[in-house]
């Protein structure tokens, strides 16, 4: 049995009591679609479009393919295909089969993957041959022999390397003539079982591995679409090329309520463009660096997106300037929220709110899910005041697949999940999050949130990005400084800086003492966080050339 890390049967039978999990899979919302509107368009990208009874059958013939390669439960298949209709029902096919899937984003190298495919003692390893002239064949064949347990190489594509198994021969081949109608049927993991399991993009190295079931994610999505009013009338795009956390709306929601997906495989915002207006999208996952880069676009009003109803955004803090420019030149409501691969427990904000309060903050928790903001001493802090965010209830994840250690470090006994983020409530009860308390500047006793200079200077005409870190100082501990990413074609000035930060009142003790003009930000994972830890080392390194610290 997958057994989840951080569940007792206490947890598991108490959240079925109270009615929030349930026995259902994700394989089952794919059958149950697949019996009530068989013909109807279920998902696409821009090489395939598939029926819903077409998916299934896609579903059931690789299920079986593994069983019989010999795939037994709980083996552990690791997936670097780029967001794609195989990547999506690859892994719906896993949990049918009883395995575990691992996405893995595309963009990580021979040291990520052989540390990932180790780690998870994976059997098989699921990738396209080549793209973008990048061999990943060549890739999984060099760490290879180093990993004793991968025997099963399967290739996306119309040709494939000899000595792997293809994809589509998979599922164009009628294997379900030679097994009973219901073979498969008690060989899938049970719902409160790890069926897969995602990678944190921390800032570590190397991730952690965060176990996922189908009933928590399930309830969830149930209380979104409730929330969102969300139905099967809806059609679900996937633009962030994230195949972690930010991807499940489109992975769980879509089969719920039984919407079309429609997956971009394309970084191109114009690309993006095209799809809403041809598929008609009207609940697109993104992340806030598309936002911006969307509504930066010269074209992005020569398209038809009238059909957009919600863009929801999540993987880092979404700027105000922006959450408003989207709403006023592509139309639709912004959903920004908060959430971690390695939380589960999220806040909502409903398309109805106000856009001060709706960009300001995240919400408040989804039903059954608590929040409580904590002191350093680990008593509660009152409305108003910052303390670290604790959040837990039945959307939580179960912990760090195979590492209870990990898991016992930010996972109180009674369920609270440590999150790492500093928040408040404001009069209303939501919730407004100011930062990673890790990413907190304290100068001579004074706390600077850089998500507020950040926001401030975004404004400013002449920045298309900035981060602000601390630098070590021997005088004041900390003081904070401002990497900023200028327009092209444009300077700035750290007398420009100032004067602008001046202007808009804020405590002398927040403003950056330093400035660093950079290229571009560096990002990590795929594009939607920051990289505050290399630029904490980059400043570091400078200070001690310069000879201000040791």
């Amino acid at each position: 049995m997958t057994k989840p890390v951080r569940w007792s049967e206490e947890m598991i039978n108490d959240y079925i009591t109270r009615g929030y999990w349930d026995d259902t899979t994700l394989y089952d919302l794919w059958e149950r679609n697949a019996r009530a509107f068989p013909e109807r368009e279920a998902i696409a990208d821009s090489r395939l479009c598939l029926t819903w009874a077409e998916a299934k059958q896609w579903i059931d013939r690789l299920a079986l393919g593994f069983v019989e390669l010999g795939l037994k439960k709980d083996d552990v298949i690791v997936i670097q295909i780029p967001n794609s209709v195989e990547q999506t029902l690859l892994r719906v096919a896993c949990e049918k089969a009883g395995i575990v899937s691992v996405p893995a984003l595309r963009s990580l190298r021979h040291t990520e993957m052989e540390y990932i495919l180790r780690y998870c003692d994976a059997v098989g390893i699921a990738i396209p041959w080549e793209v973008r002239d990048f061999n990943y064949y060549r890739m999984i064949q060099e760490v290879r022999p180093r990993l004793p347990r991968l025997q099963h190489l399967f290739v996306v594509g119309e040709k494939v390397p000899e000595g792997t198994h293809s994809f589509m021969e998979m599922v164009k081949r009628p294997i379900e003539k030679s097994y009973p109608p219901n073979y498969l049927q008690n060989l899938g993991l049970p719902s409160i079982e790890t069926s897969l399991v995602l990678l944190t993009t921390g800032t570590t190295g190397l991730p952690k591995f965060v176990e996922y079931a189908a009933c928590h994610r399930i309830w969830q999505w149930k209380m979104n679409a409730k929330h969102l009013v969300i139905t099967g009338d809806d059609v679900f795009a996937l633009i962030t090329p994230h195949c972690g956390g930010i991807a499940l709306p489109a992975f769980f929601g879509s089969p719920l309520v039984g919407a079309k997906l429609v997956i971009l495989d394309s970084p191109d915002m114009e690309d993006a463009f095209r799809l809403i207006e041809k598929e008609r999208v009207t609940f697109a996952c993104v992340v806030p660096t598309q936002l911006a880069m969307m509504v930066e676009h010269p074209r992005c009003q020569q398209y038809d997106l009238s059909s957009m109803r919600l863009w929801w955004c999540t993987g880092a803090a979404l700027p105000y300037d922006v959450g408003r420019a989207v709403e006023e030149k592509l139309g639709g409501k912004v959903v920004p929220l908060i959430g971690a691969t390695d939380w589960g427990c999220e806040c909502l904000n409903l398309p109805s709110v106000p856009q001060p309060i709706r960009f300001k903050t995240v919400g408040k928790p989804i039903d059954g899910s608590e929040i409580k903001l904590v002191a350093d001493d680990g008593t509660e802090v009152p409305p108003g005041e910052v303390g670290e965010i604790w959040g837990r209830g039945p959307t939580a994840v179960s912990g760090y697949f195979k590492d209870p250690e990990s898991t016992r470090e930010v996972w109180t006994g009674d369920g609270w999940y440590m999150s790492g983020d500093l928040g408040m409530l404001d009069e209303m009860g939501n919730l407004v999050v100011v930062g990673r308390k890790k990413d907190m500047i304290i100068r001579g006793g004074q706390n600077i949130y850089p998500i507020e200079i950040e926001n401030l200077l975004r404004k400013h005409p002449k920045i298309s990005e900035v981060a602000v870190v601390g630098m070590p100082d021997p005088l004041m501990g900390q003081r904070a400084c401002a990497f900023v990413a200028p327009h092209p074609g444009q300077g700035f000035s750290f007398d420009e800086m100032i004067s602008f930060l001046r202007e808009r009142n804020i405590a002398s003790f927040k403003l950056p003492e330093r400035l660093e003009l950079i290229k571009e930000i560096p990002m990590l994972g795929a594009g939607q966080k920051v990289d505050k830890k290399l630029l904490v080392t980059l400043i570091a390194e400078k200070l001690k050339a310069e000879g201000k610290i040791k």
